[in-house]
């Protein structure tokens, strides 16, 4: 017997978030919570929650200025390390140290908080022209990039889970790295007790613990 759903639950996302992270993991939270219907917007473009028909915007980047009413919760801080494809580790120039990135393109992405530029504050003694290679405004062309063996990306690992899990992407220098708390979740003081709204929201920060 059919059943309509009994619930709509209106997300907006930034779009690597989306992608990288909310996509793979849709069914886990469907199926824990099959009497909410989920729609998913994706764009970088922050959201009047006291305009928009929607209930929960996940953004990134530095804090805004939002409307009386509204809740910004930061989620878990993340982790931004070099990533690349498993074919550079077995071509004429291997990653191994700092200095071989020198044989390698550097990829960029635009709107992380963390660049090149940061990452090398940590490793002043090995010097490396960051002002080349190809430059994308969204994480997750440059994780595809890194992963189709373009060059080396600056990336976080709450975004590459997929990627490391399937062995497209390798951390060539591990798992540490520079943590920078950029994403937040952003609702409405009104909708906070909401069932669907506290459902998506435990869920979410169960998935991220």
């Amino acid at each position: 017997m059919w059943v309509a759903k009994s619930d709509i639950l209106t997300v907006h996302s930034t779009p690597s978030f989306a992608t990288q992270w909310l996509m793979p993991r849709l069914a886990r939270f469907s199926s824990l919570h099959p009497d909410i219907d989920l729609r998913l917007h994706a764009s970088n473009d922050p959201v009047d929650l006291t305009r928009a028909a929607v209930d929960i915007d996940l953004r990134y980047g530095a804090r805004r200025l939002q409307p009386a009413g509204t809740m910004v919760l930061d989620l878990p801080s993340e982790t931004i390390v070099p990533l690349s494809s498993p074919m550079l580790m077995e071509g004429d120039y291997p990653i191994r140290t700092v200095a071989d990135l020198r044989h390698h393109t550097l990829i960029h992405s635009e709107n992380c908080l963390v660049g090149w530029r940061d990452w090398m504050r940590q490793h002043r003694k090995t010097p490396l022209d960051i002002s080349r290679g190809p430059r994308f405004d969204r994480s997750f062309m440059a994780i595809s990039a890194a992963a189709d063996g373009v060059g080396v990306c600056l990336e976080s690992l709450l975004l590459v889970q997929r990627e490391l899990d399937t062995g497209r992407l390798i951390a060539p220098f591990g798992f540490d790295g520079l943590r920078v708390s950029g994403y937040t979740v952003n609702l409405l003081v009104s909708s906070v007790d909401l069932p669907k709204v506290k459902s998506f929201q435990d869920w979410l920060f169960e998935q991220l613990s």
